[in-house]
C-alpha cells in the first residue's frame, strides 16, 4: 500500500462513517494573514472548531498540503520535510474521544495493516492546579484496544519530554502520560500559555516504533517523544474539549469536538517500516529521477537528494496555488526553496535544465489525486524553470565576486556574503579557491558559521513579531480593519471603474493593506472620493451578513466579488453589507465571497470618533496598484 493507496483509503474510510471529503485548502490563505502558509490540517478549519456552522456538515475529512519553513536549514534528516500532507478528520459536536480512537486504531492496523505491536500512544497527565483531570478515558479505550490483539497495555506516568530522558521505557509500558508540553493543545501551548477565550483540550499522540537503536546523543533513555529516531509519531486526537475563561481557569465546551490529523509520508513510511520518509511513492520517484540525472546513488549523496526532494514538492505546490518567487514574504520562501535546491544539484553536478527534468516526475504523482495539479503542470513548469535561469546568472556574477574579495584574502565573511546574496554555496565557493589557487583566514569556517547563525536569530525574531500562527488576528481591531477593506473594494470599483480586481491584502491591528489592478496611479482627487464612500457607508450603519452559496450562483448569476486567482469548493460563504432600510430587493453596497472575521454592523468601525482614512498609495509591481489605510 503505496502513499496515495493510503490517502484514498483513508478518505474512503471516513467517508464511509458520514464524513463529507472537502478539498484543500491552498498552502497561502487568503484571509489569515497572520501566517505566511498553511502550516497544519486544522488551520482551514479554525472558524469551525469555533462554533461556526461548515456548511458540509458536522462530520469533515481531507488531505491538507501543508508548508513549515520555519527551518529549511535544517532539512536533510530521515524525516522532517518543509512540505507534507496532513490527512485529518473532524467532528464538530459528534462523536468524541472513544470513536475517534476506535476509528483511528480500524483504520491503522485493518485498513493500513500496520503490525499493532509496533504501535505506542501518549496520553495528558492531567494539570490538578487547573482542575483538569488526567485522561484515562483515552487510555483506557486504547488499553482495551491493544489487550483485544493480545498485546501488553503497561501505562506508565512521564511528564515532561526531559523526565523521559531520564526514566526511559519499562518491559509492557505502551502507554504514556505526558504534561501540558506534550499532550495539551492550544494555539500557543500548554495551559498555563492557553490565550483566554480560546478552546483547547487535552490529546493523545500515535507513534510507530522502528526499533531502530537509541542515539544517547538526544537523552540518557529512549521513549515516544524522544528525538533519536526510534519513534515517530504518526497522528495525533485532539480532544477539543475545554476553553481558557481566566487566569487558571477553564470550562467544558458545550460543543465538544475532535480535531485529528495525520502525517501520510509517515504513515507511508511506517507501511515500509522504514524510517527514511524519503523512500516513500510520493518522495522515491524523485529520488530515482536524480540519481538518473547525476549517475550518483542516493547511499553516498543523501543530504543533497533529500533537501533537492523536499524543497521542489513544495515550490511546485506554492506555483500551483499562484505564488511566483520574489524577495516578499510567501514570494521570498518559495524562492529561497528553489535556490537551495539548484546549489545543492551542483554538488551532484546537474547544471542544467535541472527544474525542467524533475518537476514532472512531481507532477505526475500527484495529478491524479489533486486536479489542479494537472490544470496548472505547464504553468508552473514556466514559472520554476525561469527562476531557475534566473539564479544561473545569479551565480555568475557570484563568480565574479568571488575573484574581487579574492584580491584581499577571502574571509568567513565574505563567503556568507556570496551565500547571502548570491545564493552561492559555501562548498562551491570554497571547491572555485581551490581550483584558482585562491587563498583562505585560518578560521574562515568559524566567520561562516557564526553569521548563519545570526541570520537564523533575525528571521526567528522577525517571524515571532510578525506571524503568529493559528487563531491571531482575530481580535476586534482586525475585525474592523478586513470590514473596512470590503468597502474600500467596492469604492474603488465605483470610482475607478469595474476593472478593479482585488489581488492581495495585508490586515494587521494598525492598518490595511490592499493590492488591487488598476494601469496607472490614483490620484488624489480619486482617493478623496474613495474616503468619502466608504465613509459614507460606515455611517449608514451597514447590516453584516453572510450566507453560504454554490459556488457556481455566487460567481455567476449572484455576481458576488471575490480575488483574482483563487479556488473555492463546491460551497463558498457570501458576506453582504446593507442598508438594514434599503428595499429588500436592493442589491447590498459590498457582496463578496470571504471566509470572515467581521464585525457585525459598521459603525463600529468609527468608535471613539474614528474615521477611515487613506494614508498611501503607490505601485506594487506592473499594473498592480496598493493602497494603505487607517482608521484614526
Amino acid at each position: 500500500m503505496n502513499a496515495q493507496e493510503i490517502r484514498n483509503a483513508y478518505l474512503k474510510f471516513f467517508e464511509d462513517r458520514g464524513h463529507h471529503v472537502i478539498k484543500r485548502a491552498p498552502l497561502v490563505l487568503k484571509d489569515d494573514p497572520t501566517t505566511l502558509f498553511t502550516g497544519s490540517g486544522m488551520q482551514p478549519m479554525i472558524p469551525y472548531l469555533l462554533g461556526e456552522p461548515h456548511p458540509n456538515g458536522k462530520r469533515i475529512v481531507d488531505s491538507q498540503t501543508c508548508l513549515r519553513a520555519q527551518d529549511i536549514d535544517d532539512i536533510g534528516d530521515n524525516r522532517h520535510t518543509t512540505f507534507f500532507e496532513m490527512i485529518g478528520n473532524w467532528s464538530m459536536g459528534d462523536y468524541f474521544k472513544k470513536q475517534q480512537i476506535e476509528w483511528m486504531w480500524e483504520f491503522l492496523t485493518e485498513v493500513v495493516q500496520l503490525d499493532p505491536s509496533k504501535l505506542y500512544v501518549t496520553c495528558f497527565i492531567g494539570a490538578p492546579e487547573y482542575d483538569i483531570p488526567k485522561d484515562t478515558e483515552a487510555a483506557d479505550v486504547w488499553k482495551s484496544l491493544f489487550e483485544s490483539k493480545g498485546l501488553s497495555s503497561g501505562q506508565a506516568d512521564i511528564g515532561s519530554e526531559e523526565d523521559g530522558y531520564k526514566r526511559g521505557i519499562n518491559k509492557g509500558e505502551r502507554i504514556f502520560f505526558y504534561d501540558g508540553s506534550k499532550n495539551w493543545w492550544s494555539r500557543n501551548g500548554a495551559p498555563e500559555s492557553t490565550p483566554i477565550g480560546d478552546p483547547c483540550g487535552p490529546d493523545s499522540e500515535m507513534f510507530y516504533d522502528f526499533g531502530t537503536p537509541h542515539n544517547s546523543e538526544f537523552g540518557e533513555h529512549c521513549h515516544p517523544n524522544c528525538d533519536c529516531g526510534r519513534f515517530m509519531e504518526i497522528g495525533n486526537n485532539v480532544f477539543m474539549a475545554y476553553r481558557k475563561v481566566g487566569d487558571g481557569k477553564f470550562e467544558e465546551l458545550e460543543q465538544k469536538n475532535i480535531d485529528h490529523g495525520s502525517g501520510l509520508e509517515r504513515i507511508a513510511a511506517a507501511k515500509l517500516n522504514d524510517p527514511d520518509v524519503f523512500k516513500i511513492s510520493l518522495m522515491w520517484p524523485i529520488i530515482e529521477k536524480l540519481e538518473k540525472l547525476s549517475g550518483k546513488t542516493y547511499d553516498a549523496h543523501t543530504n543533497a537528494m533529500r533537501v533537492i526532494a523536499d524543497h521542489l514538492r513544495a515550490a511546485t505546490f506554492l506555483a500551483v496555488d499562484g505564488c511566483v518567487p520574489s524577495n516578499k514574504e510567501q514570494g521570498y520562501v518559495m524562492r529561497r526553496l528553489l535556490r537551495r535546491a539548484i546549489r545543492f544539484a551542483f554538488e551532484l553536478g546537474i547544471e542544467q535544465n535541472f527544474l525542467e527534468q524533475v518537476v514532472p516526475v512531481i507532477a505526475d504523482m500527484y495529478h491524479d489525486d489533486f486536479p489542479e495539479v494537472a490544470e496548472k503542470r505547464e504553468e508552473v513548469i514556466a514559472v520554476l524553470v525561469k527562476e531557475e535561469k534566473v539564479f544561473r546568472q545569479t551565480l555568475r556574477k557570484g563568480l565574479k565576486e568571488l575573484q574581487r574579495f579574492a584580491e584581499k584574502g577571502l574571509t568567513g565573511t565574505e563567503l556568507f556574503t556570496l551565500y547571502d546574496t548570491y545564493g552561492f554555496p559555501v562548498e562551491l565557493s570554497t571547491e572555485e579557491a581551490y581550483k584558482q589557487s585562491l587563498e583562505l583566514s585560518e578560521n574562515w569556517r568559524e566567520e561562516f558559521n557564526a553569521k548563519m547563525q545570526e541570520q537564523r536569530e533575525r528571521s526567528q525574531t522577525a517571524a515571532k513579531g510578525t506571524f503568529k500562527g493559528g487563531l491571531g488576528g482575530q481580535t476586534l481591531q482586525h475585525k474592523k480593519y478586513h470590514t473596512a477593506t470590503h468597502l474600500m473594494y467596492q469604492a474603488l470599483r465605483e470610482v475607478l471603474g469595474d476593472h478593479v480586481v482585488q489581488r492581495g491584502s495585508n490586515i494587521t491591528e494598525e492598518r490595511l493593506r490592499f493590492d488591487f489592478s488598476h494601469p496607472e496611479k490614483v490620484t488624489r482627487e480619486q482617493l478623496d472620493k474613495v474616503e468619502e464612500i466608504v465613509n459614507r457607508e460606515i455611517a449608514k450603519d451597514l447590516q453584516i451578513s453572510f450566507a453560504e452559496y454554490p459556488t457556481e450562483e455566487a460567481t455567476g448569476p449572484l455576481g458576488a466579488l471575490g480575488q483574482f486567482g483563487d479556488r473555492y469548493g463546491d460551497t463558498v460563504k457570501v458576506y453582504s453589507m446593507k442598508d438594514k432600510n434599503a428595499p429588500e430587493d436592493e442589491r447590498p453596497f459590498s457582496f463578496e465571497i470571504c471566509g470572515g472575521p467581521h464585525v457585525d454592523h459598521t459603525l463600529q468601525l468609527f468608535e471613539d470618533g474614528k474615521r477611515f482614512k487613506i494614508t498611501k498609495e503607490e505601485a506594487s509591481s506592473a499594473g498592480i496598484r496598493r493602497i494603505k489605510a487607517v482608521l484614526a
